[in-house]
């Protein structure tokens, strides 16, 4: 499925191919042999934008996302897994992302990083290329320390100072009612979604 959002439609290289139950919204731009399979969704919403690089393969139900404060770029030759969700993180060319890994906004993964099978980059987190986050493990903080899911008080101690309210949501950790104010601005933030057009084709689908 394509969807046109605020005026911006997919753009898809003639040689890649799109599953027809996957869905591109927005500022999303496929390159040349690139594959998005079924159920993936790729969204650039609220002015952000997502590039695809060149034979980069996006499998089943993962989700990118670029957003108004974070782009989101996969370069060449990577692989997507099923279940990853990536938002406003920059991929660096011929990256291995497993299954079920989460890379959240301004993180950043060098040429040929692997995230396996669970694995989490935070936050603002640079991993250098060739860097391994083993399954299920965190990779925190700037520097970046790569932590296993049982230190739970020293990924909070990485994690904190990353401020994640503030700077996915643009709100005060410490605000009175802080779900109140961040899903009324998200709320606001994804409206122009009600004025999406969809197309039930497009190139290279």
């Amino acid at each position: 499925m394509i969807i046109t959002h605020q005026g911006q439609t997919p753009q898809i290289d003639p040689s890649a191919w799109v599953a027809p139950d996957a869905t591109l919204c927005g500022a999303v731009t496929i390159g040349p042999g690139a594959r998005v399979l079924h159920g993936a969704r790729v969204i650039g919403e609220s002015g952000g934008r997502v590039s695809i690089g060149t034979e980069s393969i996006v499998y089943q139900n993962a989700v990118i996302r670029g957003t108004r404060r974070h782009n989101c770029t996969i370069g060449n030759n990577c692989l997507i897994g099923p279940q990853v969700h990536i938002t406003g993180a920059t991929i660096g060319d011929e990256c291995y992302i497993a299954t079920g890994a989460v890379i959240f906004p301004e993180a950043h993964l060098g040429r040929r990083c692997e995230i396996r099978v669970g694995g989490i980059v935070h936050l603002g987190s640079a991993l250098h290329e060739f860097a391994v986050v083993p399954n299920y493990w965190i990779a925190v903080g700037s520097p970046v320390e790569i932590l296993p899911p049982d230190q739970h008080e020293s990924i909070w101690a990485r994690q904190k100072p990353l401020d994640f309210p503030r700077a996915v949501f643009g709100v005060n950790r410490s605000a009175p009612d802080v779900m109140v104010v961040m899903t009324r601005g998200l709320s606001e933030e994804l409206a122009p979604h009600r004025d999406d057009q969809v197309w039930s084709g497009g190139a290279g689908i």
